[in-house]
């Protein structure tokens, strides 16, 4: 599909062909976005030290409920307007457009500023210490300052995507981390800005994407568009954003939770370098499970439509070639970490205790990764169907009950190996549920038809 056809394609066309057509822009899109953070982490690392990567690394749960609010609003919103689409119910789809953008603007005033008011004891509490306070401190103020141009990038680009136009979402993406290797650099090298010239050049390249994404709804010829008839909030698209956006915003407000507890695990076991040689770990491996979010991208718009058109025979296929792709993508991290994890650390420090720390935890951390690819495609299936409960189960049961438990017990038996190990463990068990979960699915809705044809 180009961005020129009308939506309805997707209830029509290959599912292979449209799967490769929309996952392929979100693949690149969310591997840019990761992007965004393994160049700053490697710039600040360079340029900055090995102190200011512990810093960055401290930030994690800052950053995960900032992505968590932005989601909330912004993969709701994206989800929502897919499925009105299918419905053939442009209007409404148009009124979402307009909601999400309000719910940016005021969810990103109210947590930015009262995150900036509250910011020294917050990034205590998340595991701080006076050495790694400062470089915390001055990262997230720039961060905090422009979470409403990151909302609204992140959320328009999401709705983008989904009416019809993953291409456009795509090169919004592209343009802004080029701009961003190409700022991040001189405000840190040149002008020795330090950290907090990387977060300035975070924002600055989200701004330059902004501008993209605005021209595009501005455009009378986008399928769905800014129209002043429409905006405004309304409670029952609010309340539907709200309800599916759930999952992927408690997922990211737990990792805020089970980070902070790995942080204080690995304060406690290895000090702040350890908390560093997470942060590093962490970028490689989310670049990776991002791949694997830009499959469920790829996925979301054509699950939606097919969904809200009753194609049921569409939606199974596309997940099937979902969950073969995520856990190909995610094999790929797993044998990279066992096989070359000391050259891919060193691209981020030339400190031998951190790249010696890093290697290990990178090595011990995958060690179940090629399962992640399906757990993370089978939760946001549920998502794209508006099975919201279960995503939100699926999405929680990783991190609460599995993880949560896991750093608590294991640390304590193994040192800082417990703390690397728990990532695997809680990878491993969180697989089966979910493959559990989508078994009992299947079951029950092929009953459900089976007893609509008799009914017939």
């Amino acid at each position: 599909m180009t961005d020129k056809q009308s939506p309805q394609i997707l209830g029509t066309a290959p599912i292979g062909k449209l799967l490769i057509q929309y996952s392929i822009p979100a693949i690149i899109a969310m591997t840019v976005s990761s992007l965004y953070h393994i160049i700053d982490s490697i710039f600040i690392g360079q340029g900055v030290g090995a102190w200011a990567i512990a810093g960055l690394a401290v930030t994690f749960p800052l950053m995960n409920l900032v992505i968590a609010f932005c989601n909330l609003v912004g993969i709701g919103g994206a989800t929502i307007s897919s499925i009105f689409l299918g419905q053939r119910d442009t209007q409404r789809a148009t009124e979402t457009l307009h909601n999400v953008v309000w719910l940016c603007l005021i969810s990103s005033i109210c947590f930015g500023g009262i995150s900036l008011i509250f910011l020294d004891p917050i990034l205590m509490f998340f595991g701080a210490s006076n050495d790694t306070l400062p470089y915390a401190r001055e990262f997230m103020q720039v961060i905090l300052i422009g979470t409403p141009v990151a909302y609204l990038f992140i959320g328009l680009n999401n709705v983008m995507r989904s009416t019809g136009y993953p291409t456009k979402a795509m090169f919004s993406s592209i343009i802004s981390v080029i701009a961003n290797v190409i700022i991040a650099p001189i405000f840190i090298f040149v002008f020795d800005w330090g950290i907090r010239g990387a977060a300035l050049a975070t924002l600055a390249s989200q701004m330059i994407g902004l501008v993209w994404v605005l021209i595009h709804f501005i455009n009378k010829n986008s399928f769905v568009h800014f129209d002043s008839r429409y905006n405004r909030l309304k409670a029952s698209i609010v309340g539907r954003i709200f309800s599916i956006g759930l999952s992927p915003f408690l997922m990211n407000a737990c990792s805020c939770l089970v980070v902070i507890i790995i942080n204080r695990s690995f304060i406690e076991y290895g000090g702040d370098l350890a908390v560093g040689a997470y942060g590093i770990t962490n970028r490689i491996l989310m670049l990776f499970a991002m791949t694997a979010m830009g499959i469920t991208q790829g996925m979301q718009p054509i699950i939606g439509y097919n969904y809200g058109a009753r194609q049921t025979a569409r939606v199974h296929r596309t997940l099937i070639y979902g969950i073969v792709a995520g856990t190909i993508v995610t094999s790929l991290g797993f044998v990279m970490a066992q096989l070359i994890p000391y050259p891919v650390v060193r691209l981020f420090t030339t400190d031998n205790t951190l790249i010696e720390m890093s290697a290990n935890g990178l090595k011990i951390s995958c060690m179940a990764f090629c399962l992640i690819g399906a757990q993370i495609v089978i939760s946001n299936f549920f998502q794209s169907i508006g099975k919201a409960k279960v995503s939100i189960f699926l999405s929680l049961s990783r991190q609460l009950i599995f993880l949560i438990p896991s750093l608590l017990i294991l640390p304590s038996i193994m040192g800082i190996d417990g703390v690397w190990g728990s990532l695997p463990l809680s990878d491993a068990i969180a697989f089966f549920v979910a493959i559990a979960a989508l078994w009992i699915y299947l079951r029950r809705d092929k009953r459900e038809e089976q007893s609509s044809r008799e009914a017939i």
